[in-house]
Protein backbone atom coordinates (compact mmCIF):
# COMPACT_ATOMS: atom_id res chain seq x y z
CA UNK A 1 0.00 0.00 0.00
CA UNK A 2 1.45 3.32 -0.77
CA UNK A 3 1.08 6.82 0.72
CA UNK A 4 1.25 9.93 -0.26
CA UNK A 5 1.14 13.07 1.10
CA UNK A 6 -0.31 16.67 0.05
CA UNK A 7 0.04 20.20 0.97
CA UNK A 8 -3.27 22.08 0.19
CA UNK A 9 -4.63 25.36 0.21
CA UNK A 10 -7.85 27.38 1.25
CA UNK A 11 -7.33 31.13 -0.55
CA UNK A 12 -10.00 33.67 -0.92
CA UNK A 13 -13.66 32.81 -0.26
CA UNK A 14 -12.81 29.30 0.51
CA UNK A 15 -11.42 30.10 3.18
CA UNK A 16 -15.18 30.07 4.95
CA UNK A 17 -15.01 26.44 3.93
CA UNK A 18 -15.58 23.96 6.94
CA UNK A 19 -13.47 20.75 7.32
CA UNK A 20 -16.58 18.65 6.82
CA UNK A 21 -17.24 20.30 3.27
CA UNK A 22 -13.79 20.03 2.48
CA UNK A 23 -13.92 16.41 3.12
CA UNK A 24 -16.89 15.64 1.03
CA UNK A 25 -15.08 17.88 -1.70
CA UNK A 26 -12.33 16.41 -1.58
CA UNK A 27 -13.40 12.93 -2.11
CA UNK A 28 -15.53 13.86 -4.75
CA UNK A 29 -11.79 14.97 -6.35
CA UNK A 30 -11.10 11.55 -5.60
CA UNK A 31 -13.56 10.12 -7.63
CA UNK A 32 -13.31 12.29 -10.40
CA UNK A 33 -9.40 12.00 -10.69
CA UNK A 34 -10.04 8.27 -10.36
CA UNK A 35 -7.52 7.67 -7.73
CA UNK A 36 -7.31 4.07 -6.62
CA UNK A 37 -8.01 4.63 -3.14
CA UNK A 38 -7.73 2.21 -0.14
CA UNK A 39 -11.26 2.14 1.66
CA UNK A 40 -11.58 1.01 5.46
CA UNK A 41 -12.91 -2.34 6.49
CA UNK A 42 -16.82 -2.92 7.65
CA UNK A 43 -20.36 -2.18 6.80
CA UNK A 44 -19.56 1.72 5.27
CA UNK A 45 -16.36 1.42 3.69
CA UNK A 46 -14.68 4.91 3.75
CA UNK A 47 -11.26 6.22 1.79
CA UNK A 48 -8.89 5.93 3.65
CA UNK A 49 -7.40 9.72 4.28
CA UNK A 50 -6.14 11.05 7.33
CA UNK A 51 -6.05 14.65 8.12
CA UNK A 52 -4.15 16.57 10.37
CA UNK A 53 -4.66 19.84 12.43
CA UNK A 54 -7.13 21.58 10.21
CA UNK A 55 -7.17 25.75 10.25
CA UNK A 56 -10.46 27.05 12.06
CA UNK A 57 -13.29 27.99 9.58
CA UNK A 58 -12.90 31.29 8.27
CA UNK A 59 -9.15 31.50 8.22
CA UNK A 60 -7.03 31.38 4.96
CA UNK A 61 -3.94 28.71 5.00
CA UNK A 62 -1.54 27.86 2.47
CA UNK A 63 -0.13 24.66 4.90
CA UNK A 64 -3.08 22.06 5.48
CA UNK A 65 -1.89 18.47 5.17
CA UNK A 66 -3.47 15.27 4.79
CA UNK A 67 -2.40 11.64 3.60
CA UNK A 68 -4.05 9.38 1.30
CA UNK A 69 -3.52 5.01 1.26
CA UNK A 70 -3.44 4.05 -2.07
CA UNK A 71 -3.65 0.32 -3.50
CA UNK A 72 -1.90 0.72 -6.70
CA UNK A 73 1.10 2.83 -6.92
CA UNK A 74 1.22 6.66 -8.28
CA UNK A 75 3.66 9.18 -9.01
CA UNK A 76 3.03 11.95 -6.75
CA UNK A 77 3.03 15.02 -9.01
CA UNK A 78 0.96 14.11 -11.82
CA UNK A 79 -1.51 12.46 -9.08
CA UNK A 80 -1.28 16.14 -7.14
CA UNK A 81 -2.21 17.98 -10.42
CA UNK A 82 -5.15 15.61 -11.43
CA UNK A 83 -6.80 16.35 -7.98
CA UNK A 84 -5.89 20.04 -8.03
CA UNK A 85 -7.90 20.14 -11.26
CA UNK A 86 -10.70 18.27 -9.97
CA UNK A 87 -10.89 20.92 -7.09
CA UNK A 88 -12.27 24.38 -7.12
CA UNK A 89 -10.02 27.38 -7.26
CA UNK A 90 -9.01 28.13 -3.94
CA UNK A 91 -8.97 24.74 -2.52
CA UNK A 92 -5.80 24.17 -4.14
CA UNK A 93 -3.31 20.99 -3.95
CA UNK A 94 -0.08 22.81 -4.08
CA UNK A 95 3.00 19.73 -2.97
CA UNK A 96 2.76 15.89 -3.05
CA UNK A 97 5.48 13.71 -1.73
CA UNK A 98 5.56 9.67 -1.34
CA UNK A 99 5.42 9.22 2.27
CA UNK A 100 8.72 7.37 3.07
CA UNK A 101 8.69 8.89 7.31
CA UNK A 102 6.46 8.06 10.02
CA UNK A 103 4.70 10.59 11.92
CA UNK A 104 3.27 13.33 9.74
CA UNK A 105 1.17 14.55 12.63
CA UNK A 106 3.91 14.60 15.01
CA UNK A 107 6.34 16.85 13.15
CA UNK A 108 3.17 19.60 12.97
CA UNK A 109 3.78 20.87 16.23
CA UNK A 110 3.83 24.60 15.35
CA UNK A 111 1.89 27.32 13.21
CA UNK A 112 3.23 30.78 11.48
CA UNK A 113 0.06 32.95 10.70
CA UNK A 114 -0.26 36.08 9.20
CA UNK A 115 -3.68 38.43 11.05
CA UNK A 116 -4.06 41.63 9.18
CA UNK A 117 -5.90 44.39 11.13
CA UNK A 118 -7.58 46.98 8.28
CA UNK A 119 -8.28 49.81 10.58
CA UNK A 120 -5.45 49.60 12.78
CA UNK A 121 -2.70 51.93 13.17
CA UNK A 122 0.73 50.31 13.38
CA UNK A 123 2.21 52.04 15.97
CA UNK A 124 -0.59 50.97 18.12
CA UNK A 125 -0.19 47.63 17.29
CA UNK A 126 3.41 47.40 18.19
CA UNK A 127 3.19 48.49 21.12
CA UNK A 128 0.02 46.18 21.83
CA UNK A 129 2.28 43.59 20.82
CA UNK A 130 5.31 44.62 22.96
CA UNK A 131 2.95 44.36 26.11
CA UNK A 132 1.80 40.90 24.67
CA UNK A 133 5.43 39.39 24.70
CA UNK A 134 6.68 41.26 27.79
CA UNK A 135 3.48 40.18 29.98
CA UNK A 136 4.32 36.83 32.18
CA UNK A 137 0.79 35.71 31.77
CA UNK A 138 -2.27 36.47 29.25
CA UNK A 139 -5.34 35.02 30.45
CA UNK A 140 -8.38 34.99 27.30
CA UNK A 141 -11.41 33.02 27.35
CA UNK A 142 -13.05 30.84 25.22
CA UNK A 143 -16.70 29.74 25.13
CA UNK A 144 -16.88 26.12 24.55
CA UNK A 145 -19.44 23.77 24.32
CA UNK A 146 -19.25 23.09 28.06
CA UNK A 147 -19.43 27.37 28.66
CA UNK A 148 -16.68 29.69 28.70
CA UNK A 149 -13.34 28.03 29.76
CA UNK A 150 -10.49 30.76 30.94
CA UNK A 151 -7.20 29.85 30.09
CA UNK A 152 -3.58 30.82 30.04
CA UNK A 153 -2.53 32.62 26.13
CA UNK A 154 1.42 33.29 26.57
CA UNK A 155 3.09 30.22 26.54
CA UNK A 156 1.97 28.79 23.36
CA UNK A 157 3.66 32.24 21.75
CA UNK A 158 6.56 31.43 20.45
CA UNK A 159 6.52 34.67 18.54
CA UNK A 160 4.56 37.90 17.80
CA UNK A 161 6.28 40.83 15.87
CA UNK A 162 4.44 43.49 13.50
CA UNK A 163 5.65 42.55 9.51
CA UNK A 164 5.14 45.17 6.48
CA UNK A 165 3.80 42.20 4.08
CA UNK A 166 4.30 43.45 -0.04
CA UNK A 167 0.64 41.73 -0.16
CA UNK A 168 -0.81 45.07 1.40
CA UNK A 169 -2.85 47.21 -1.13
CA UNK A 170 -2.75 50.80 -1.21
CA UNK A 171 -5.30 52.52 1.24
CA UNK A 172 -6.41 55.42 3.04
CA UNK A 173 -7.12 53.57 5.66
CA UNK A 174 -4.36 52.54 8.37
CA UNK A 175 -3.42 48.67 8.43
CA UNK A 176 -1.20 46.60 10.91
CA UNK A 177 0.25 43.27 9.87
CA UNK A 178 1.15 40.63 12.56
CA UNK A 179 3.38 37.46 12.41
CA UNK A 180 2.44 34.92 15.04
CA UNK A 181 4.48 31.69 15.66
CA UNK A 182 2.18 29.68 18.41
CA UNK A 183 3.30 26.13 19.42
CA UNK A 184 0.20 23.26 19.24
CA UNK A 185 -0.26 22.89 22.71
CA UNK A 186 -3.29 21.91 24.59
CA UNK A 187 -5.84 23.70 25.08
CA UNK A 188 -5.06 24.73 21.48
CA UNK A 189 -4.44 28.32 21.61
CA UNK A 190 -6.35 29.88 18.50
CA UNK A 191 -5.10 33.40 16.29
CA UNK A 192 -8.39 34.95 17.75
CA UNK A 193 -7.50 34.32 21.07
CA UNK A 194 -3.96 36.01 20.81
CA UNK A 195 -6.33 38.69 19.34
CA UNK A 196 -8.37 39.02 22.69
CA UNK A 197 -5.05 38.79 24.44
CA UNK A 198 -4.07 41.81 22.55
CA UNK A 199 -7.20 43.51 23.61
CA UNK A 200 -7.01 42.01 27.60
CA UNK A 201 -2.96 43.98 27.64
CA UNK A 202 -3.34 46.76 25.20
CA UNK A 203 -7.40 47.23 24.34
CA UNK A 204 -6.01 46.55 21.01
CA UNK A 205 -9.34 45.91 19.08
CA UNK A 206 -9.79 45.80 15.31
CA UNK A 207 -13.06 48.15 13.78
CA UNK A 208 -13.68 45.08 11.65
CA UNK A 209 -12.65 41.59 11.91
CA UNK A 210 -9.11 39.93 11.13
CA UNK A 211 -8.67 38.76 7.75
CA UNK A 212 -5.92 35.84 8.79
CA UNK A 213 -4.26 33.33 6.81
CA UNK A 214 -1.89 30.08 8.29
CA UNK A 215 1.41 30.34 6.12
CA UNK A 216 3.08 27.48 7.70
CA UNK A 217 2.88 24.83 9.81
CA UNK A 218 5.10 22.33 10.99
CA UNK A 219 8.54 21.05 13.46
CA UNK A 220 9.05 24.13 15.85
CA UNK A 221 13.00 24.86 15.99
CA UNK A 222 13.66 25.99 19.69
CA UNK A 223 17.09 27.24 18.78
CA UNK A 224 16.03 29.34 15.29
CA UNK A 225 12.35 30.09 16.69
CA UNK A 226 11.46 28.79 12.81
CA UNK A 227 9.07 26.39 12.02
CA UNK A 228 10.42 23.48 8.97
CA UNK A 229 8.60 22.08 6.10
CA UNK A 230 7.07 19.05 7.82
CA UNK A 231 7.28 16.59 4.13
CA UNK A 232 11.64 17.50 3.92
CA UNK A 233 12.27 14.26 5.25
CA UNK A 234 10.05 12.26 2.97
CA UNK A 235 11.39 14.36 0.37
CA UNK A 236 15.30 13.73 1.82
CA UNK A 237 14.45 10.17 1.91
CA UNK A 238 13.50 9.91 -1.65
CA UNK A 239 16.52 11.76 -2.67
CA UNK A 240 18.68 9.34 -0.70
CA UNK A 241 17.07 6.02 -2.10
CA UNK A 242 17.35 7.83 -5.75
CA UNK A 243 21.12 8.36 -4.98
CA UNK A 244 22.57 4.80 -3.30
CA UNK A 245 22.07 2.84 -6.59
CA UNK A 246 23.92 5.70 -8.60
CA UNK A 247 26.77 5.77 -5.56
CA UNK A 248 26.32 1.82 -5.91
CA UNK A 249 26.97 2.30 -9.57
CA UNK A 250 29.86 4.58 -9.51
CA UNK A 251 32.03 2.23 -6.95
CA UNK A 252 35.31 0.98 -7.92
CA UNK A 253 35.76 -2.67 -8.25
CA UNK A 254 38.71 -3.60 -5.77
CA UNK A 255 42.12 -5.03 -7.52
CA UNK A 256 42.31 -8.71 -7.61
CA UNK A 257 38.67 -8.87 -7.83
CA UNK A 258 37.13 -11.12 -9.88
Amino acid sequence: MQRIRLRYTKRGRLRFTSHRDFQRAFERALRRAEVPMAYSAGFTPHPKVSYANAAPTGTGSEAEYLEIALTAPRDPEPLRVLLDESLPTGLDIVDAVEARTSGLADRLTASVWEMRLDGVDPADAERAVEAFTKADTVEVQRMTKNGVRTFDARPAVAGLETHSSQADRPTDQPCAILRLVVRHVTPAVRPDDVLSGLRAVADLAPPVPAAVTRLAQGLFDEETGTVTDPLAPDREAAEALTATPAAAATTPTPEGSA
